[in-house]
């Protein structure tokens, strides 16, 4: 997929350069900080393929895909300020070098950044489309914070990842495909492949936030039960342990600390209860969902990379 976009996405990196240049040095630093972090650019990666699958190459899309990736960006600064994060992407997070006050500031610039763009595209569909996004992602966040601690249901989580993940990946394929000019049938098929894709995305992190090493992950393991998140294994784990199990656990969403019950022993908890492989077979699930979303598109290397996408997204060790 990624050599099938090299040169678009080259160009969406200059792009992103450009636009997150500000004549505020420290705006411009925070976010070329953020851009030199890497990351997958896998939000610009499908709105390309979006567009390139149902005939659009144009330099709308190198600049949509330049906003998408400056809202995801814009979500990591705030994130990391909420969360009170210290790392990021295995260096210090930008609110430990900035301060949480600039990079607030930082973070509220480059939504709006985003959105002068978008209005390069002259079209109020992609306004709409962005401002529903932010909306979303907005509430999704202050839906968290109101759940910190507590044990959710499933329902609840899925709802609070659409919004938070899922909605970006999904608006990615919907600018992509009002590029193209898309009938109502193919943007709703590909926002619901994005949708899928998003999900299992997130299902997949939340795992590996609870499985992988410090060293990989590139931020302290099981950061999310520590900061009072119950993900998806953890929220398995809740229905379906002892009453022991819940209590152990309990103690870490309500200390927000590994004080008193060690990361190992919550692990202990999700690998005797399947917690684990159950969140994995449901991302499994949205993967193949994702796939079926396409099966009306026409056939093109473009629709060959985007149904190989879940299985990267699904494997994937960071």
């Amino acid at each position: 997929m990624f050599e099938l976009l090299r040169e678009d996405l080259v160009a969406v990196e200059q792009e992103l350069g450009r636009d997150s240049a500000s004549s505020v040095s420290t705006i411009t630093e925070i976010a070329e900080y953020l851009r030199e972090g890497g990351g997958k650019r896998i939000r610009p990666s499908l709105l390309l393929l979006a567009a390139h699958l149902l005939g659009y190459s144009g330099p709308g899309a190198i600049r949509l895909g330049a906003v998408v990736e400056m809202v995801h960006t814009a979500t990591l600064v705030h994130d990391d300020i909420i969360d009170g994060a210290e790392t990021r992407r295995g260096r210090p997070s930008p609110n430990t070098k900035w301060g949480n006050e600039k990079c607030v500031l930082a973070g509220d610039w480059l939504y709006m950044q985003a959105f002068r763009v978008a209005l390069d595209e002259k079209n109020l569909r992609v306004l709409d489309l962005l401002i529903g996004l932010t909306q979303q992602m907005v509430e999704g966040e202050l839906l968290q914070i109101q759940k910190l601690g507590k044990a959710v249901s499933e329902a609840e989580y899925y709802d609070l990842i659409f919004r938070k993940t899922a909605c970006l990946f999904s608006v990615s394929m919907r600018l992509g495909a009002v590029l193209a000019g898309a009938t109502e049938a193919q943007e709703a098929s590909l926002a619901s492949y994005g949708r899928c894709v998003g999900l299992a995305f997130q299902i997949v992190d939340d795992v590996l936030d609870l499985t992988a090493t410090e060293e990989v992950l590139g931020k302290p393991v099981a950061s999310d039960l520590r900061e009072g998140k119950a993900t998806l294994a953890v929220i398995h784990s809740i229905d379906h342990g002892t009453a022991r199990d819940r209590q152990t656990i309990q103690r870490v969403l309500d200390d927000r600390s590994f004080e008193y019950v060690s990361r190992e022993q919550i692990r202990e908890i999700l690998v005797r209860n399947g917690s684990v492989e159950y969140a994995m077979v449901a991302a499994d699930r949205y993967a193949e969902q994702s796939r079926v979303a396409l099966a009306s598109l026409p056939d093109s290397d473009f629709k060959r990379a985007l149904l190989w996408v879940p299985d990267f997204v699904v494997a994937r060790e960071k």
